[in-house]
């Protein structure tokens, strides 16, 4: 397994015109369960090692040399530029604390969103800006991960983390002044198990959430092992109190909701990606902390209710969800009432970071739940006792979030759909009247011409996976147009409508776009989601493979015309394409994708990855694993579609050296006249974070790219 010195000069050499670097392999055997696995690129998982250094800047050295010189460069970069640079402005993430309005404003041209306060949502040109992340980092390299204003609106935590890495440290800042008071508290968010913070109910403490510190850990576990402290404001941070952590479990995920009148805390724990959660409430009075419902009890969402009560949406024997009250001094789940049984329709659950909206709002006297429809997603009212009320007016075909309480029972909520563009919603409740907001500007881009088709594709073992089609005005269904479809089909995430304004480019180059809507995502409960996870995961490339031949077959395109586009979960779906069906598609733009899936739970961030794909030590996952991972499907001298691969070099959720070894492997299989590109950003990571203008270069190369695959000139 070990390599000799003198062969770091041979890793790669000088490419040739038009050639990709020629990559040493150094193979490697590893034994699973009995079957020998080669790995001819392990070395290139080293990124310490400055030959592979070397080798990625190469890389980008080869795709700089193609992407630069593809047809149409130029003229697509003046376009993005006018679409994601315009001066438009919008604001997300509302909150309301004590009489103030806080939120993250984008406003292009500045490269990142910036937290303003503003004195009500119907003064957007009142409002004051109180941390751009630009004023202190020139480089554009720093971003807002989230904030949490103090109940009393006098101060404000803010988590900020720098090139994509999303390990947040929090500082405070005086809501007036906009200056940082007390300590910066450190390694409060992380990349996969995210990060949270709540105050308590005098505004004088918080409690947050905190990373291993120093020399608390070893160097392996340093972005495990969450644990849950609190803060007295004005202390020494060395006093700063744990609360919970001592039995959580390596890969535990925490968020946290303190309840204002009793200071009772809540504390939810998913354990890893999972979606199984536990929930733990602290008494006040004692201090002490009491689970109410463990990882296999099927609660998977809390949220304190008007009168200090309970309303939670549980699993157990309801895969679509339901919703119970429980008694929030003394929870017990064999005492609970049911308020809303499980429907048709999915309960929506978020957990993955700070910014994980609120699907199940309790208000002074009602009860907004969010609700998925397949991919579309809406919110209904009823009362606190589970009696349907008249709700807010929410377009077809749409995705609604943000749902913020506004007061009283009115709540902010944010709304898109495929052709309209994001706005922020006021529902009145006492009127059943909705309004929309002066907080976003009209988008630069009309969409008003593209007609959106909800079909349904049958997969394999005839399952019906909806795809939602955007068709342009004037295109006929004759088997010519460019197409580009895309999907997800993991985690439990659902794929909703939303607006792109760059889509507009496509649109006006006559391409059909396609949005599918895969098991393994949440669109229809936890059992589509489980019926693409672990063993099942196959189920989630049956069904895209199927959306892929629903759009052959229906004539919306023909293979010289079909490309495919992935991220994350998503690029593992992109490489899965490749080598079970490469026959299917004419390119692939794959961005920070899983490809070898037999390493993928050794990375940093890989155990919290198990409880969904599964683990090499248990012989049944390894053998689904091993026989869809791409990585190990490619074979030399077989013909695969031109790929685009994207990474960032501070990715902390998928290991950037998944990219690496997947281009190694397929340019050795396809020799010099194949097109494998890797694209390395030095200063981004999974995409949150990333400047505005690494978004832009990034679109320019993949629309250059499948625009020139394609066969479709660039109109200027």
């Amino acid at each position: 397994m070990l390599r000799c010195l003198p062969l770091m000069c041979l890793v790669f050499t000088s490419m040739v015109v038009g050639a990709p670097p020629e990559t040493l392999p150094m193979p490697v055997v590893d034994v699973h369960h009995g079957v020998s696995v080669i790995d001819e690129y392990r070395w290139l998982e080293n990124w310490s090692d400055p030959a592979v250094q070397a080798w990625s800047d190469a890389q980008n050295v080869h795709a700089r040399g193609v992407l630069d010189h593809l047809p149409g460069v130029a003229p697509l970069q003046t376009k993005l530029t006018q679409i994601m640079a315009a001066e438009s402005t919008s604001h997300s993430h509302l909150v309301l604390s004590h009489g103030r309005l806080f939120a993250l404003r984008r406003q292009p041209p500045r490269q990142h969103p910036f937290l303003v306060v503003l004195p009500s949502p119907d003064q957007p040109e009142e409002s004051r800006t109180l941390l751009d992340p630009a004023e202190f980092d020139p480089t554009h390299s720093t971003a807002i991960d989230w904030f949490v204003p103090s109940p009393d609106g006098t101060l404000i935590a803010v988590s900020l983390s720098k090139a994509g890495s999303e390990s947040g440290d929090v500082a405070l800042l005086d809501v007036e002044t906009g200056k940082v008071v007390d300590v910066v508290v450190p390694r409060v968010n992380g990349g996969t198990a995210g990060g949270d913070l709540a105050w308590a109910p005098d505004s004088r403490g918080f409690y947050y959430t905190r990373y291993p510190r120093g020399a608390e850990r070893p160097a392996a576990d340093m972005d495990f092992y969450q644990q849950l402290y609190f803060r007295k404001l004005g202390t020494p941070a060395a006093d700063d109190r744990m609360e919970l952590g001592t039995d959580l479990p390596r890969i535990a995920e925490i968020k946290i909701e303190v309840e204002p009148h009793s200071a009772r805390v809540l504390a939810t724990v998913q354990f890893g990606d999972s979606g199984e959660f536990a929930h733990t409430l602290r008494s006040p009075e004692t201090g002490q902390w009491t689970e109410f419902a463990g990882f296999k009890d099927g609660v998977v969402q809390a949220a304190w209710g008007p009168q200090g009560d309970l309303y939670v949406v549980s699993r157990k024997g309801a895969p679509r969800g339901k919703v119970l009250r429980l008694d929030g001094k003394a929870p017990d789940l064999a005492q609970a009432n049911v308020v809303i049984p499980e429907g048709t329709d999915t309960i929506v659950t978020e957990f993955y970071n700070r910014s994980s909206r609120q699907t199940v709002l309790p208000t002074a006297s009602r009860l907004y739940v969010t609700y998925q429809l397949g991919g579309p997603s809406t919110f209904r009212c009823f009362t606190l006792d589970g009696q349907p009320l008249p709700g807010p007016a929410v377009p077809e075909v749409a995705s609604v979030g943000d749902l913020i309480p506004a007061g009283g029972d009115e709540v902010f909520f944010g709304a898109e759909s495929f052709t309209v563009s994001f706005s922020q919603y006021l529902f009145r409740a006492a009127q059943n009247e909705t309004v929309q907001l002066p907080l976003t500007s009209p988008s630069v881009v009309d969409l008003s011409d593209v007609r959106v088709v909800r079909e349904f594709a049958i997969s394999r073992d005839r399952t019906q996976v909806p795809v939602s089609i955007l068709i342009p005005k004037g295109v006929q269904l004759d088997g010519t147009n460019p197409c580009l479809v895309t999907a997800y089909g993991g985690y439990g995430i659902s794929i909703e409508p939303s607006f792109r304004a760059i889509s507009r480019i496509l649109f006006d180059h006559g391409f059909v776009l396609a949005v599918a809507n895969l098991r393994g995502g949440g669109e229809y409960g936890e059992d589509w989601h489980t019926s693409g996870h672990l063993t099942q995961k196959q189920n989630v490339f049956d069904d895209f493979a199927a959306v892929l031949q629903h759009m052959l077959d229906r004539k919306y395109t023909s293979q010289p015309k079909l490309a495919i586009e992935g991220g994350s979960n998503g690029g593992l779906l992109m490489g899965a394409m490749m080598t079970q069906h490469p026959e299917m598609v004419r390119c692939v733009v794959s961005h920070v994708g899983i490809y070898d899936m037999l390493r993928v739970e050794l990375s940093p961030n890989g155990a919290f990855n198990i409880p969904e794909f599964g683990t090499v030590e248990n012989a049944s996952h390894f053998k689904a694993l091993f026989a869809y991972s791409p990585y190990h499907h490619v074979h030399p001298g077989m013909v695969y579609p031109p790929v685009l691969f994207l990474t960032g070099a501070n990715d902390p959720r998928v290991d950037p050296m998944q990219s690496r070894k997947m281009t190694a492997l397929l340019q050795a299989a396809g020799g010099p006249s194949s097109t494998v590109l890797l694209r390395t950003s030095a200063d981004s990571g999974h995409g949150a974070g990333t400047a505005l203008n690494e978004q832009i270069a990034q679109r320019v190369d993949v629309y250059a790219f499948i625009l020139h695959e394609l066969g479709v000139p660039v109109k200027p």
